[in-house]
Formats: C-alpha cells, structure tokens, sequence
C-alpha cells in the first residue's frame, strides 16, 4: 500500500466542510473537476466511500466522518509543530486565552496576573461561547479556556478539565437595598433580584435553594453577562446572587455591600486544556 496523500487530504476536508464540489473548489482556489479527481482518488487509496450525494450537497458517510476526524487532528497536529517550533526562536512567548464571554472579568485577571507584564509573555486573550472555544481549543488554537461549565462529557477529543477555584455566592447591592435589618429570606422576598439567565449552573443552583425555602423572587433582569450584572447592580437595579469577586473593587470602596453567603450556592472556575504533544509551558505556572 502507498503512502497517505496529503494533498488528496486536504481537497477532501474542505468539500467535507462546504458539503459541495463548487464551493470546495472556490476555497481551494482550483476547478471542481480537481476536487472531484482528488477525491475519487483518496477513496480508491482508502477502499471506502467517503460521501453520499443529497441533491447538489455532499453527505460525509459514516467512514467519511472518521476520516474526517482524522484529518483535522493530522492538520491540527501540524499547525502545532509549526507555532511551537518557530515561537522557540522568539524573545516572547503567546499564551492564547479563551475566555467564556460572561465569565466574570475579575476573576480572569487573578487568573493572569502571574504572566501579566512579563516582558517574555504575550497574553492573547478570546472571548466567545463556550462550543466557540472548546473547537478552538480541539483546533489547537487555544491553549486555554477559562470557564464556568465544564465541557459536555461526549466531546471527541479529549479535554483535561482543572478545577481552579470555588466562590460562594452571596447577595450584594447597593446599601439602601440590603437594609441590616432584615434575615436573608426577607432580602430574597422583597428585594427586587438581579439572576443569572434560566439554565445556566448558578441559576439553577438559586432555584434550587429557593424552592427549598418556598420563595419566590421578585425579578428586576434575567443577564447571561457577569460585566453586564456587575454594571445593574452598580445602578442600582436590584440585588444580585452572584460571587463577590465580580465586584471586588465595588466592596472594597463601599459602593456596593455583601449581605450572607447564600446556603450551598457556589461558582465553580474551570481552566480546560487539551492534551498536545507540546503544551505551552507557561500553564505550569497557572494551573
């Protein structure tokens, strides 16, 4: 048997993404009748049928969905062989950060600091969606991501998941909000409240506590942003359940005040990576 095609490798992965022979070609920049050489000659090497015709669109068969995860690892593996090697000639070295966009600010900041300022170091930092940065970290774009919800167990490829730290989770507001004298199931029932969005863990995990004290809060906003609650809690909107970290420097000067921990309610911080032949060595000072 001869050896793997590369070039034929390649022409298939990116009909396999555009799902047809004329867009494949226009990415490729090369006629369609060459992406369609190309791809009849890599399943002739493999003995497999790779794609199955639906109308004008291409369907990966079930061999061609293999071969297609093989091929993004193979490609992926030599995007990292590349930015490892040439970064090793380089005075300074990237760290690439991925960051779920409503993870509290605060607390990437006490993640970073260790590496921030270095004159060796430069931090890359991305924001997006928690299946946004999970593929870019499978892609091996990233080298981190920072996050509150783990990835989904069913992921193909293989994440380290590191629990990097617990906060609990207490009300917090303006002083005229949070009166001293009222117990913490007066302040869930009267005050106006500032959530997290229906779904995620800490909404889940105020719910939970609320049905278990037979409450029902009187809700002023519904934000999937820690930025954005930090800022309604800062105008005065409502009281938020949220980790105090993500308005630290608003306690500290009094703006804002902390009321009781809330029972059993807590932010957990993830720091996820993905296993490579060569990891970035400034993790090892991080996580």
């Amino acid at each position: 048997m001869g050896e793997l095609n590369y070039h034929h490798l390649r022409y298939f992965q990116a009909v396999a993404v555009e799902g047809n022979l004329t867009r494949a070609a226009e990415s490729l920049n090369v006629s369609q009748s060459s992406v369609s050489t190309q791809i009849r000659l890599l399943e002739e090497r493999l003995g497999q049928q790779l794609f199955e015709r639906r109308g004008r669109s291409l369907l990966l068969t079930e061999a061609g969905r293999i071969a297609l995860d093989y091929a993004n690892a193979i490609f992926a593996s030599g995007d990292e062989m590349i930015a490892t090697l040439q970064a090793s000639g380089r005075q300074r070295q990237a760290l690439r950060v991925g960051s779920l966009a409503t993870l509290s600010r605060n607390f990437q900041l006490t993640f970073l600091r260790p590496v921030l300022g270095r004159s060796d170091v430069e931090v890359i930092l991305h924001s997006g969606s928690a299946g946004e940065l999970f593929n870019a970290l499978a892609d091996l774009h990233l080298d981190v991501v920072l996050t509150n919800q783990p990835p989904p167990p069913d992921t193909l490829r293989k994440f380290v998941v590191r629990r990097l730290d617990d906060q609990a989770v207490s009300l917090v507001a303006k002083p005229e909000l949070l009166p001293r004298d009222r117990s913490l199931e007066q302040h869930l029932a009267l005050a106006p409240m500032v959530l997290a969005t229906p779904g995620s863990a800490l909404r889940m995990g105020f719910d939970a506590m609320m049905d278990r004290l037979g409450l029902n809060p009187q809700i002023a906003a519904e934000v999937d942003d820690m930025a954005m609650m930090r800022l309604l809690v800062r105008e005065g909107v409502g009281v938020a359940a949220l980790p105090p970290i993500v308005v630290r420097d608003e306690l500290a000067s009094g703006e804002l005040i902390e009321s009781a921990e809330l029972p059993g309610l807590a932010e957990t911080f993830y720091g996820v990576t993905v296993e490579r032949k060569f990891p970035n060595p400034l993790l090892r000072s991080l996580l």
